[in-house]
């Protein structure tokens, strides 16, 4: 059955064996992430999580409700997590909402379905399934969610603040967090002592700092310079700065590319292309910018956009290939640029 925000947030507070099936969809993944970590906090620490992909479901349909169904061998309590299932999936789905019995909560994650798909359908018709669809939250929504999630870690965020920091990670609610969380960790705040975030912190911290200190490495690889490439990544490697950091920066460069890229077609020219960005480039990054655009027609910087995305997701998977998977997609881009000057 559909679910609203509250009745997916109850479901996945307070697991009901009732509900076989939790179906997180729609296009923001990290707002159907968020929610998932609800049920994780539920389950408890202790609790076995059992990771399950599209192709084991495709393979072997009645392993979804096996392990629903299967008890802890060390008696904690177990759940079952799906992630980027989609159509392959819907025998095995078919098949725990049959089952005579489960138990253990189950939960899909998959951005890639609509309402329209027999996943979600499936999901919807049931009344032992709760289906969500998770939609990227506009300025005031995301600077709500900024401060629900500094509350919980006892910080005091104004709104102004709050809308600063969403339009900072773009409302994206995982990138929220992180900043929020830095912030609290700057100023030691927590529910036991709850702490005012100030400007000087979010200052100190912010995606703008870390995103002016990358602009060679953004450069190096929108630019098609490797060596430069190599040479930033290893200062990063020195500096212990992960590369979850450095994802943002690289997307929205290229967002911005692919803006100029098509007033630069509508119009044919250049600086009037370039003009009609006003702030959103910084004016030493003014040539940098132009080089690329010129690197990066529009047919290769959709794809562009596309792997960045990518590799922005792989930095959030805590299950996910990791830094070094991301540094090979960064090298990647970088040979790409080369070969498209």
């Amino acid at each position: 059955m559909k679910a609203n925000r509250p009745q997916i947030e109850k479901a996945l507070d307070a697991p009901n064996p009732e509900t076989r099936i939790c179906l997180l969809y729609g296009p923001d993944e990290a707002g159907s992430a968020a929610l998932a970590k609800r049920l994780e906090r539920a389950m408890g620490e202790g609790a076995e999580r059992i990771d399950l992909d599209a192709a084991t479901l495709k393979a072997d349909p009645a392993r979804l409700t096996d392990e629903a169904a299967s008890f802890s061998m060390f008696g904690d309590k177990r759940w079952v997590r799906v992630l980027g299932a989609g159509e392959e999936s819907v025998a095995a789905v078919e098949a725990l909402l049959q089952a005579p019995q489960t138990g253990n909560p189950v939960i899909f994650i998959s951005s890639a379905i609509k309402a329209t798909s027999k996943l979600a359908k499936l999901c919807l018709d049931s009344p032992a399934a709760l289906a969500f669809a998770s939609y990227a939250p506009d300025e005031r929504e995301a600077a709500q969610i900024a401060q629900a999630q500094a509350r919980e870690l006892g910080l005091r965020l104004s709104t102004d603040l709050a809308r600063r920091i969403a339009d900072l990670c773009g409302n994206d609610r995982a990138l929220m967090a992180g900043e929020v969380e830095k912030i609290a960790l700057y100023l030691d705040a927590s529910p036991a002592q709850p702490m005012e975030a100030t400007a000087e912190a979010l200052d100190a911290l912010s995606a703008e700092a870390i995103e002016s200190d990358i602009a060679p490495l953004v450069n190096a690889v929108l630019g098609g310079d490797v060596s430069a490439l190599q040479h930033e990544l290893a200062m990063l490697q020195a500096g212990a700065t992960p590369l979850a950091s450095v994802t943002r920066p690289l997307l929205n460069r290229a967002l911005l590319i692919a803006q100029i890229q098509a007033a630069f077609e509508r119009t044919g020219s250049m600086d009037k292309a370039m003009e009609a960005e006003g702030r959103a480039i910084f004016w030493k990054e003014k040539s940098a910018v132009q080089r690329q655009v010129r690197i990066w027609n529009s047919e290769h910087v959709g794809k562009l956009v596309h792997r960045l995305l990518e590799a922005e997701r792989m930095t959030r998977s805590s299950h996910g290939p990791g830094d070094t998977a991301v540094r090979q997609e960064l090298l990647t881009i970088t040979r790409q640029a080369t070969r498209n000057r």
